[in-house]
């Protein structure tokens, strides 16, 4: 049980740098982005690929972090420039990053076992700290990845406090208004895509060699899992600031990692029942709210109607006692 969460609480932050992007697109952008079933194994295929070809790690998944902003891009421009519905051109870019993934890589799926990777180079840091082997991988991993999932974290939260964040979030909330103060909003939506596609590509690229290897069909559902994490936060940990929001996407996918390993220890369960578990997760955090929210508004609405009763009673009973006084006085 606490090696399944171990394992779950480590993918989890890995995956929250991914549900930060989705966070950008949907939430910030309002824009239903399919790209990202691509970019993220864009981002596996590109790093596999020169880790095997003898790069370094590290500048290899920042490459895949380019390559992914490039993609977002695109999707950007199909909307804006080719004047796509937003919900077709990620379904486009989509479908065309599949082909591209197949490019780069070569063939279906790239194994990245006995290469050199961030892991194995996390490992080998945390080896000198005196740990095992096995703690030197769990705690390694988590704390390095952590820190990362943090740092995207804080770059999150300053650049939406920037002027072209702010400007990013008026346009997802009200194009027609930021539209009328002059701003570009397609340069705006272009740049808003680019981002989001970014940080899915760089976790794309870090799950690749989490899992020590890329396969072309890995991101397959990605968006329901990004999307999973974006609503599990928000309804557990509340969206009052941009800060707080986005520490919300963290927790929420570590909390649906850990949900879903623990599903997954039923006895009925198999592995291929994840997607079937993660639209379970994702309708619950979508109906429970509405549930609680309903009630507490009946709730309110009923001790609102018990007030006003309560206080035309006690007009009733003064106006009743006023007419005794008076006619005692006569």
């Amino acid at each position: 049980m606490v090696t399944a969460i171990t394992g779950a609480v480590e993918s989890g932050i890995i995956y929250a740098i991914m549900a930060l992007g989705v966070y950008l697109s949907f939430r910030i952008l309002d824009f239903p982005d399919l790209t990202v079933d691509g970019s993220f194994v864009t981002g596996a295929a590109v790093a596999a690929t020169l880790i095997v070809n003898g790069a370094n790690p590290f500048a290899a998944t920042c490459l895949a972090l380019v390559v992914g902003f490039a993609a977002g891009c695109m999707t950007g421009l199909l909307h804006t420039a080719g004047k796509i519905n937003s919900l077709l051109s990620g379904i486009l870019m989509m479908i065309a990053l599949y082909s591209i993934n197949l490019r780069i890589m070569g063939r279906s799926n790239v194994p990245l076992l006995n290469e050199k990777t961030i892991f194995t180079a996390i490992q080998e840091w945390a080896a000198t700290l005196g740990l095992d082997a096995a703690a030197a991988k769990t705690w390694g991993t988590i704390l390095s990845m952590t820190l990362l999932a943090l740092l995207f974290k804080w770059f999150t939260d300053w650049f939406l406090q920037t002027e072209v964040g702010l400007a990013i979030r008026a346009t997802g909330d009200n194009p027609r208004m930021i539209r009328s103060l002059s701003a570009n909003t397609n340069l705006l939506i272009i740049l808003g895509l680019g981002l989001s596609n970014a940080m899915v590509a760089f976790s794309g690229a870090l799950v690749a060699q989490y899992g020590a290897f890329a396969d072309v069909g890995m991101g397959i559902g990605m968006i329901i899992i990004g999307l999973a994490s974006v609503i599990i936060g928000e309804a557990v940990f509340g969206t009052k600031t941009i800060a707080r929001a986005t520490l919300a996407v963290i927790g929420g996918a570590i909390i649906y990692r850990i949900v879903v390993s623990l599903a997954l220890r039923i006895q009925f369960l198999e592995t291929g029942d994840v997607k079937l578990i993660t639209a379970a997760i994702v309708m619950l955090a979508l109906v429970v709210p509405q549930i609680v929210r309903q009630q507490k508004e009946k709730k309110r609405k009923e001790d609102s109607r018990r007030k006003r009763a309560h206080a035309g009673m006690t007009v009733a009973n003064g106006k009743g006692e006023g007419d005794v006084a008076v006619k005692s006085d006569l």
